[in-house]
């Protein structure tokens, strides 16, 4: 009646399955081959119906039971396929998600293992390079993260009284200093809404503890308690806050890399759901949404402390890395201020490096290559990664030194962080200008540092006109040997309309300190300029980028320019949406 019916309603072909569900729950004891027959008989129904939560634990049975079964394939693969496309919300219905989990490891268990998996994963994406279905991404996140979690749910558990966050930060270790424990809090696996990335931010990150046992741990939390105690006591706000999980992770002898050991099932379980994260991570049209997806590392500590699974998981993380798109690599940072990120997890010093620090070199890279908030970035190196920057710089670092020329190395940051006044400590200048001469690269660089501070200064001191109007189809060169001829130290408006420069020129265009008024109009002047402006001409008023080709990417980096009160982006490749962040950005800065 139900599959007849004329009447178009969702009751009419939920009510079998409900009736069903229950004579279900009061036969206990069919056959294996009743249940294979029953599931066959209602597979039309569910065709176009997600089946009810009892119905959910009947199928995550039989798949328990007979992963190998036909049903897994013929029957449940469409109601699966249904489920990720359409499902709205996890969180109202969890046993769909539990559905699909138990489903995805029966066909893991299938002879052809995980490639059986990944045809699986490739069918919800479809063969063209953008998913038609936007809801099927963030529905296999909260599928895995689930998953990962009820890896370590047992040994969370199994662990006696183990102590929280605020305590392991505290050095309340002793049982009789804590309370009682609380009972387990499962993460939140709702269907995971896409945001805009949130502006990061970097954190100070807690040098890695030698290997010591839990009495020489304690020793040192109580050292460092009584030094800072009231640090510990009041957060950010002046309030209770929950501790750095990153240093949490370093001090705490409960959890441990050495000390985490997953049950046999576990073990396949996280290996083929970290596999399905390395799997959504290569497609191209995914790879934005899952980084801001993960990017507030909505993993259990005790995953993150895991060796395994930090090495799994690397080739995500070194995937958003390679990824030129700044909503992507822009995601390795921490989500807001007081949280901890990818940066610092894979640093050197992080609970999850373990290659001297060749995935932090690749992700300083992509961040100082399309950052711009360069200067703040470098601020926050400073702050917290000068010592892994200065000996890596050290080491020379082949994979940068070898293609020094086209993007900035471990020998260039410190550069710039001579070049911004960074670092106020004269020692530590000293330290850095060191390290520096010890390489061959490093030596070259502060030379060139040198040389051009001298070229500001000489400018400076020897004046000059302060307009100037270069004709059109002017070159690159024809600028440099211009601005190498005379003194242009006092040069504060300067135009380029119409010439042949592209953004090259803006090397030579740094080293006009008191420009305040620049005319780019019908040039090839572009992104890497724009960037390369609005780092060192802080006076700069009034900017023509008229028939340029920047686009967002550039345009968005002049929201750190706070003298700017003039802009002409007519014919340029602006967006809306950008234009939008832009006026909101730029607005706050000259208020």
């Amino acid at each position: 009646m139900a599959l007849t019916s004329p009447l178009q309603d969702e009751s009419i072909h939920q009510a079998p399955l409900h009736i069903i569900s229950t004579l279900l729950a009061e036969n206990s004891n069919l056959s294996t081959q009743d249940h294979e027959n029953i599931i066959v008989a209602i597979a039309p129904l569910l065709e176009n119906n997600h089946p009810p939560p009892d119905l959910c634990e009947f199928f995550c049975k039989h798949c328990r039971e007979r992963p190998r079964s036909m049903v897994v394939i013929e029957v449940f693969t469409p109601v699966v396929q249904r489920i990720l496309k359409h499902n709205m919300d996890f969180g109202k219905c969890p046993r769909l998600r539990l559905f699909t989990q138990e489903y995805i490891l029966a066909l893991n268990e299938l002879n052809a293992g995980m490639e059986v998996v990944k045809k699986f994963v490739h069918s919800m994406h479809g063969p063209t390079g953008q998913c038609p279905h936007p809801r099927v991404l963030p529905n296999l996140v909260a599928v895995c993260l689930a998953a990962i979690y009820s890896c370590y749910e047992e040994f969370i558990n199994s662990r006696d009284n183990s102590p929280s966050l605020k305590e392991i930060r505290n050095g309340c270790q002793q049982q009789n200093e804590r309370k009682p424990p609380m009972p387990l809090r499962l993460l939140p696996v709702p269907a995971i809404p896409i945001s805009p990335t949130p502006p990061p931010a970097t954190l100070p990150l807690s040098p890695p503890p030698s290997v010591v046992n839990s009495s020489e741990i304690l020793v040192e939390l109580e050292r460092n308690n009584n030094n800072t105690n009231a640090k510990r006591k009041m957060g950010p706000s002046g309030g209770d806050s929950e501790p750095n999980l990153i240093d949490c992770l370093l001090v705490s002898p409960a959890v441990n890399t050495m000390s985490i050991q997953l049950p046999a099932h576990a073990d396949r379980v996280l290996g083929c759901f970290a596999l399905i994260l390395k799997m959504l991570s290569d497609y191209d049209d995914w790879r934005p949404a899952l980084a801001s997806l993960l990017q507030p590392i909505p993993f259990p500590k005790e995953a993150l402390a895991h060796g395994k699974f930090t090495k799994e998981l690397k080739y995500v993380i070194q995937r958003f890395a390679e990824d030129p798109r700044q909503e992507v690599h822009s995601c390795l940072l921490s989500v807001r201020s007081g949280k901890d990120g990818w940066f610092q997890l894979y640093s050197p010093g992080g609970v999850a490096c373990d290659d001297d620090g060749e995935l932090f070199a690749s992700m300083v890279h992509i961040l100082m290559g399309s950052c711009y908030k360069t200067k703040k970035f470098l601020l926050s190196l400073a702050e917290n990664k000068l010592g892994p920057c200065m000996l890596l710089a050290l080491r020379g670092n082949q994979t940068m030194v070898e293609v020094v020329s086209s993007f900035y190395s471990d020998q260039l940051i410190l550069c710039l962080m001579l070049e911004y006044n960074i670092i106020e400590n004269k020692d530590t200048q000293l330290q850095i200008i060191s390290t520096l001469e010890s390489t061959q690269v490093g030596l070259r660089m502060y030379e060139q540092l040198c040389d051009r501070q001298r070229e500001l200064k000489e400018l400076q001191r020897k004046g000059g006109p302060t307009r100037l109007t270069l004709p059109s189809k002017s070159t690159d060169a024809d600028l440099a040997r211009l601005l190498s001829s005379g003194s242009f130290g006092n040069l504060e408006n300067l135009s380029l309309a119409f010439t042949n420069v592209t953004s090259a020129c803006a090397e030579q265009l740094i080293k006009l300190p008191s420009l305040k008024q620049l005319n780019l109009w019908s040039t090839q002047f572009g992104d890497a300029g724009l960037r390369l402006l609005s780092e060192h001409l802080a006076c700069l008023q009034v900017l023509n980028l008229c028939e340029t080709p920047v686009t967002d990417a550039g345009l968005l980096s002049l929201s750190s320019m706070k003298s700017l009160c003039s802009l002409n982006m007519n014919s340029t490749k602006l967006t809306a949406d950008t234009y939008e962040d832009l006026k909101v950005s730029t607005l706050n800065l000259w208020m």
